[in-house]
């Protein structure tokens, strides 16, 4: 079994919040794009957070940490996949608050009700 943490645009994350849609994550279009510059930004914090990259798929790209999981890089999202271990999901969830610090993304982590309040 997995833990997932995803990282969206603050601007997905208001719309979601207006939404009373229950199945707003599975309809691609409710998600807004990065941009260009956001999607480089986030993949290379990865890197600096010793994520490596192991593929692309025509969804994205993969990346995996010795430690802690998997990212997946998409241009919608950011989703890091961990074991339900406790310290795995402490360090994936920090890092994922971390890349939240300017301001143009929001961590979103179902399994903690939702949205991270800062």
């Amino acid at each position: 079994m997995s833990y997932t943490i995803s990282l969206f645009s603050v601007s997905t994350k208001q719309k979601e919040q207006q939404s009373a849609q229950p199945d707003f994550f599975e309809k691609e279009e409710n998600l807004e794009k990065f941009t260009p510059k956001q999607q480089s930004e986030l993949e290379n914090r990865l890197l600096k957070y010793q994520y490596k990259q192991v593929g692309n798929t025509n969804d994205g790209k993969r990346f995996e940490h010795a430690d802690f999981g998997e990212a997946f890089l998409t241009d919608r999202g950011l989703y890091f996949l961990t074991s339900n271990d406790f310290d795995c999901i402490f360090e994936v969830g920090m890092t994922a608050s971390e890349f939240t610090d300017t301001g143009e993304f929001a961590k979103y982590d179902v399994q903690t009700g939702g949205w991270e309040e800062i």
